[in-house]
């Protein structure tokens, strides 16, 4: 008699303590991820970013770069090893001195890419920016035109507050070493003004990525800051859990 009293006395502390631990968080990565209200998060969070950059002045901030102005300066009025370097290029190839009119044209924001790390806790976002390049130089009469490519990725990862609400949050932020290609599209490029381009292309490579990265990032951390609350939550709760759920191409 003594013994079956024993057994229900265990069982009942036992299932108080299974009780009591259904109301602890789940530890990272373990329990079910709660119902989904985006049927494709991975598409709607690409969307959703895509639609936020532009509707922030991406296109305005691209065309407005101070290129011109860099080049001018020898890499800025800051000083520096930066600005040092842009001085000794600038003074090694003199047509850059010589530069008319340099404008921006046809920004553009190409389609973001998307994947997951191999925890699945971590996002990271590419995000291919193009824009053309209208080169006046007094030596040549018609306008040389030039293409820019260049990628910035953005780590995203999901963080819950004090009051259990989840955000998302922007982590490392950077251009993409070796993504920026410059190409020309129009005009004859004769051997000095060859020179002149390559010249560019050293500078471009040193200063646009920076230049772009700056201006970028703090409108993508903006732009997570107001994202759709469902896709936040959706996207967050997968994130938490570990959840694959970017389509690996």
């Amino acid at each position: 008699m003594f013994q079956i009293g024993g057994l229900i006395v265990f069982c009942g502390l036992l299932a108080q303590s299974t009780a009591q631990l259904g109301g602890l968080p789940l530890p990272l990565g373990q329990g079910p991820a709660l119902p989904l209200k985006h049927n494709n998060p991975a598409e709607s969070l690409t969307g959703a970013l895509s639609n936020g950059l532009l509707s922030g002045g991406l296109l305005d901030i691209l065309e407005n770069l101070p290129l011109l102005d860099i080049l001018k300066s020898g890499g800025g009025t800051s000083g520096g090893l930066l600005g040092g370097l842009l001085g000794t290029l600038t003074s090694g190839i003199p047509l850059l001195n010589n530069i008319i009119d340099l404008r921006i044209t046809n920004p553009q924001l190409l389609e973001l890419g998307l994947v997951q790390s191999p925890d699945n806790h971590r996002l990271y976002v590419t995000i291919p920016l193009g824009l053309n390049l209208e080169l006046k130089l007094p030596m040549v009469t018609s306008l040389l035109e030039l293409n820019l490519r260049l990628h910035v990725t953005a780590e995203v990862s999901a963080v819950r507050d004090n009051l259990g609400r989840v955000h998302l949050v922007l982590g490392d932020c950077i251009h993409s070493p070796g993504s920026l290609h410059i190409s020309l599209l129009k005009g004859v490029a004769p051997l000095p003004v060859q020179g002149l381009l390559d010249g560019l292309t050293d500078i471009f490579n040193k200063v646009l990525p920076g230049l772009v990265q700056g201006k970028v990032c703090p409108l993508v951390n903006e732009v997570l800051r107001h994202l759709d609350v469902t896709l936040v939550h959706d996207v967050a709760d997968l994130l938490i859990h570990g959840i694959q759920f970017v389509i690996k191409v």
